[in-house]
Formats: structure tokens, C-alpha cells, sequence
């Protein structure tokens, strides 16, 4: 494998599954974990929603791109990341040039089933959550596609989509780089 591909990243719009999956994809891969939105409510000392009230989504984005780089410039990692992330293109570059990059993917309703009971944490929710969750997809159209592996979790199990996650991953460890 590329030395400079050394991470395993993971994105997706939030509520695909990232955090979830890459809490059992760790275990499994024996790959140090990183969030980061867990990261950065860390430096924040206080939640994503109340930084953005505070500071306001650029603010955020920076910082966001600012821990990216830290991260990626470091040892090799399994990486899930803020469905936002992908909306600087700096973002989408250093992800593509240091790491595999897996896409997890839901359909809509699927998205809001599961991020209904938790939408007043996520600072792009407020308001009505359907029309929020499909205004948000439609914004963020093929900002995702530079992915490698594109996984659709819609209906399926955690152990099934970590399952073909380090299928992917092993080839691509082996130097299987057709799938």
C-alpha cells in the first residue's frame, strides 16, 4: 500500500453510521480510533452545537481543516469525520492523498429514523428535520464521491458493513487495488 495512504477514513453525511461503525471497524482493524467531532468537542471543552452559536460554522470549519491536517500528518489511524467535512475542498484533497476513503451512505428516511431522537445536538438540524436533512443532501451532492468504497447502510448491520469495510481494506493492504 502507498505509504502516504496509511489512514482509514470515513465519511458520509451524519447519520450514515460513520461513528458507529468506526467504533467496531477499530476493534477489528486493531487501528487507533479518532473522531472528529469527539476531537474538537475535546479542544472546545464544550459541545459542537454550543461552539457554533459561539463562533459560527466558519470558525468551525477551520478548526475542522486545522485538526485534519494534525491527524493526517500523523501516525496511521482509522478516521471518522463530521459529515461536513467534505465541504472544503482543501478537506476533500487531504483526505484523498493520505487515506482510503470509505463513503458511508443512507437514504434519507433512513437518515432521519435514526437522527431523530438526537437532531437538537446537531447545529444543521434545528428546525424541521425532514426538510433539513434533504436540503442538506441535495447541498452536499457528490461532495462524497472521491471516496474509494461507497457503502450503502440502509437497512443493514453494523457487523455487515464493517465486514466489507475490512474486506476492502485488507486488499487494499495486499495491494489488490481493483476493489
Amino acid at each position: 500500500m502507498n505509504q502516504e495512504k496509511s489512514h482509514l477514513i470515513l465519511i458520509g453525511m451524519m447519520g450514515t453510521g460513520k461513528t458507529t461503525v468506526g467504533r467496531e471497524l477499530s476493534k477489528k482493524l486493531k487501528l487507533e480510533w479518532k473522531d472528529t467531532d469527539q476531537e474538537l468537542e475535546a479542544r472546545f471543552g464544550c459541545t459542537i452545537a454550543e461552539y457554533f452559536a459561539r463562533a459560527g460554522e466558519a470558525a468551525f470549519r477551520q478548526e475542522e481543516t486545522r485538526l485534519l491536517k494534525m491527524l493526517l500528518n500523523g501516525s496511521p489511524l482509522l478516521l471518522t469525520t463530521g459529515g461536513g467535512i467534505v465541504l472544503k475542498e482543501e478537506n476533500r484533497e487531504m483526505m484523498r492523498e493520505k487515506g482510503v476513503v470509505v463513503q458511508l451512505f443512507a437514504e434519507p428516511e433512513e437518515i432521519i429514523r435514526r437522527l431523530g431522537r438526537a437532531a437538537d445536538e446537531r447545529p444543521l438540524l434545528q428546525g424541521e428535520l425532514h426538510t433539513k436533512v434533504y436540503t442538506i443532501m441535495k447541498e452536499r451532492e457528490g461532495l462524497y464521491d472521491f471516496a474509494d468504497l461507497t457503502v450503502d447502510t440502509t437497512g443493514r448491520s453494523v457487523d455487515g458493513v464493517v465486514q466489507e469495510i475490512v474486506s476492502f481494506w485488507e486488499k487494499r493492504l495486499n495491494g489488490d487495488f481493483t476493489g
